[in-house]
């Protein structure tokens, strides 16, 4: 496979340029993760090594080499290629570029490939101009994103590409990109003589959260802030490389993937009784910056989704969370909403309050709805009497245990079951008492003709 010369990639300024951008690989030889689409006899890879690439789109996350494999298809192909940046460029650049790609085609015969960098940050309307050229094949599309295409991008142009999703790269990856940085004498550092400890390394590639980019950029500043020694030699400890980084870099969008995973492991942690994970995913939506009252939102809808009855005060306790956070705010209220979510991870579970709910309004969607029985209607204001509002309800309160058997639903509606209560916790009580009254019901219920109870306050 002919490696691509560095400057037909990176320009005359190469040399300048950050070591992330220097290092991006020559070939697909030396492209470094991504083995399920690259590896020898994948699809993309084929595609690429045949020049018969159609319109696709690269998503992933950061750092894990979409822009350098679009370097890589810059290299090899035949077409023409052109580049756009999606937060730099608007509809006027996108109708230059098409406008080229169409003579070309007209008078050369020669394809057009178009790389769109975020292509995920155009509107709906700049995305709306690409659709006509790629349908009918005047452009490759090209389009690179770290947001989830299906949410971000238009739907007719995610239908007309492949989509191909790329994965934060492993540390082992990540740790070759390194090494391979620094023994690299006309790319790399080697020419800085860096002595690099193998903590320091193994922090830099921790902290990196598989970003190639992040780590490369970290490790650069680490040599290049390190004074040489006698020898000329850069010694770059732990101390050095902790420095560089100051902090683990959080792949975290509010409006993107991570934000949507992230959540959702919080949830699941809290559903799943483990208030260890609880509290780390509480921790990471922290430190990313997360909402703290969306936080609190999901936590109060799960008091009642996961733990309901069985622990009627964990509503109770997410609620005054969600409370405290609009109160204290951050940092204090990390206390209030790791209380509560422990409450909620360590509280009996039970569902029946979800699955109770989303009976009853599947039947109110799908069923005939009947009439308020009479009995039950409103009897309070002037003139309801007359029409017979409130005639035979029996007041339970008039009755031993408190409750009377009567029929509460639409007399065209047969019985229904909708809430099941478990046997968790404070539930086994509701359940017992349930089993009495719907056995007294399912007996003969005194006839609302008869009377046989006054009526409440409101009739």
């Amino acid at each position: 496979m002919n490696r691509v010369d560095q400057q037909s990639l990176f320009g005359d300024d190469a040399p300048a340029a950050p070591l992330a951008y220097r290092m991006r690989p020559r070939d697909l030889d030396e492209y470094v993760g991504q083995q399920h689409l690259v590896g020898p006899g994948r699809l993309l890879r084929r595609l690429i090594e045949a020049d018969r690439l159609s319109s696709v789109i690269f998503y992933g996350p950061p750092g894990c080499g979409k822009t350098a494999l679009a370097e890589l298809i810059a290299a090899r192909t035949r077409a023409a290629f052109e580049r756009l940046n999606a937060v730099t460029s608007g509809v006027a650049d996108i109708r230059g570029v098409l406008e080229r790609a169409r003579e070309r085609r007209r008078l050369h015969r020669q394809r057009t490939v178009l790389f769109i960098d975020e292509i995920h940050r155009f509107n709906k309307a700049q995305q709306d101009a690409l659709l006509p050229a790629v349908e009918d094949g005047t452009i490759i599309l090209i389009g690179a994103t770290t947001e989830n295409p299906f949410f971000t991008v238009n739907a007719p142009l995610v239908s007309r590409s492949r989509v191909f999703r790329f994965e934060a790269l492993g540390d082992d990856d990540v740790r070759r990109l390194l090494e391979r940085a620094l023994a690299d004498q006309e790319r790399g550092l080697a020419h800085l003589k860096p002595r690099v400890d193998d903590d320091a390394l193994a922090h830099l590639v921790n902290v990196a959260n598989g970003d190639a980019r992040s780590a490369l950029n970290a490790l650069e500043m680490a040599v290049l802030s390190t004074e040489p020694g006698d020898d000329g030699t850069r010694h770059v400890t732990l101390a050095v490389a902790a420095e560089a980084v100051q902090r683990r870099a959080l792949v975290y969008d509010r409006d993107g993937d991570a934000h949507y995973d992230t959540i959702s492991a919080f949830i699941k942690s809290m559903r799943g009784s483990d208030p260890d994970a609880t509290l780390y995913w509480l921790a990471r939506m922290l430190e990313a910056g997360e909402d703290p009252r969306f936080i609190a939102r999901r936590i109060v809808i799960h008091a009642s989704e996961d733990v309901g009855l069985a622990d009627p005060n964990a509503l109770v306790v997410a609620t005054a969370a969600a409370q405290a956070v609009e109160l204290v705010g951050l940092p204090e209220a990390r206390l209030n909403l790791a209380q509560a979510a422990l409450y909620i991870a360590t509280a009996p579970k039970s569902n029946s309050v979800y699955k109770g709910i989303n009976a009853a309004l599947r039947d109110v969607r799908e069923r005939r709805a009947g009439p308020v029985p009479i009995h039950l209607r409103d009897a309070s204001y002037p003139g309801a009497k007359r029409l017979g509002h409130g005639r035979g309800y029996l007041y339970p309160h008039d009755y031993p245990g408190h409750h009377v058997a009567q029929r509460y639903l639409p007399e065209d509606m047969p019985d229904v079951t909708y809430y099941e209560p478990s046997d968790q916790g404070y539930e086994r009580r509701i359940a017992e008492r349930l089993r009495h009254w719907r056995a007294a019901r399912a007996g003969r219920a005194p006839d609302p003709a008869e009377g046989g109870g006054r009526r409440g306050a409101d009739g």
